[in-house]
């Protein structure tokens, strides 16, 4: 009670010295607080890393990150600008941990808070990198994944020649499976024919793995033609049809203009079928060496504990850097692999198959009469 008193007669005699008996006692308290009671301001939080790009050898960088020390700096100085105006809180964790912590997450298939603690954050934190980090990625998905041009449409050819021996091939397309957790109320919806959760991926790849289309937003039920017809191959495929080119298709897919597919039941059709899948292959070899590349893909990896949309920014961005590693030629190590952890050629995985109906035989077949007979 003391206190307060001497409080009031401080806060009397003040006005009355400054001439500011006009203001009323309030306004006088609010403007002139003790000491005490002025907030003070948070110093921003100091992360130390414990990550340094600067001292790993490049054996371990590939291995634990899939990526050389020159593609990693360069990924970080292209990602750079919008890690760092997305924060809005400072958490003092510099752009290349961030991209690093993510890089980990999507080589290792391990659970958040496991990497979380090997980059020095917490769980929480990872999550809002992770986020982060894929959004900034997806920007130059355009930069990453692009069909072929029109000038590159000769060399694409022939390398998929050298394959098989089919001609003015230009893609292989087939479909694959992510597993993930799926939504409680629309289960059923992600239950693929294998009698698990996923994501029904379809991708087209080049003859050297590069993935020049992939589409995510599909869930497992849905059959491979589905989500051919509402994706952008046909309108592309259209567009390039005055070059008399096709893709390649397993017989989930229906024989069309653009699109050879495998003849069932061949009578004299062998050599077309066998030549067929000898260049179809390189779609499951992508597959293979994709999801090896990014266990977070891979079922031995564990099921992706995000939303369907979460899970397809994943897949995206996996494929972008599959590209990406093709470009710089970043060779694929593992710990325990064969030739001193060189992997020369990955197992391909297990394709669906689902019978489709078939359209245009016409066009298949003189393929056939022209080039395998």
């Amino acid at each position: 009670m003391a206190r307060q008193i001497s409080f009031f007669w401080w806060a009397l005699t003040y006005m009355s010295c400054t001439g500011e008996e006009e203001k009323s006692l309030p306004t006088a308290l609010l403007k002139h607080r003790p000491l005490g009671h002025v907030r003070r301001l948070r110093n921003p939080p100091v992360y130390r890393p414990l990550v340094d790009l600067s001292t790993m050898e490049e054996r371990s960088l590939i291995i634990t990150y899939r990526f050389d020390r020159a593609t990693i700096q360069e990924l970080c100085a292209q990602l750079e600008p919008d890690l760092m105006s997305a924060i809005r809180h400072p958490t003092g964790i510099p752009p290349q941990v961030q991209v690093l912590s993510v890089l980990h997450f999507l080589a290792s298939g391990s659970f958040q808070t496991t990497v979380a603690m090997a980059s020095g954050m917490s769980q929480p934190m990872f999550s809002n990198v992770l986020s982060r980090v894929l959004s900034a990625l997806l920007k130059h998905m355009r930069s990453y994944i692009v069909y072929p041009q029109v000038e590159d449409l000769p060399t694409v050819k022939g390398d998929f020649y050298a394959l098989g021996y089919i001609p003015n091939i230009i893609g292989a397309i087939d479909g694959t499976h992510v597993a993930l957790v799926p939504p409680h109320r629309s289960e059923q919806v992600y239950r693929n024919r294998k009698s698990y959760h996923s994501m029904n991926v379809q991708m087209v790849c080049l003859a050297d793995q590069y993935i020049s289309q992939v589409n995510a937003m599909f869930p497992g039920s849905v059959h491979d033609a589905y989500i051919l017809r509402n994706s952008s191959i046909p309108y592309v495929m259209g567009q390039l049809q005055r070059h008399r080119v096709w893709l390649l298709g397993n017989s989930g897919y229906p024989n069309l203009s653009w699109l050879l597919t495998p003849v069932r039941n061949p009578r004299a059709e062998e050599r077309y079928n066998e030549a067929h899948g000898r260049t179809r292959r390189v779609i499951e070899r992508t597959f293979g060496l994709l999801k090896a590349r990014f266990r977070c893909l891979h079922m031995t990896g564990g099921f992706l504990f995000y939303s369907p949309k979460k899970v397809c920014q994943i897949i995206v961005a996996c494929c972008m850097l599959h590209n990406l590693a093709l470009r710089r030629q970043v060779p694929f190590l593992q710990e325990d692999g064969p030739d001193d952890g060189v992997v020369a050629a990955v197992e391909p995985v297990d394709s669906d198959e689902e019978e489709a109906e078939e359209e245009d035989i016409d066009n298949r077949d003189s393929v056939i009469q022209q080039y395998f007979q």
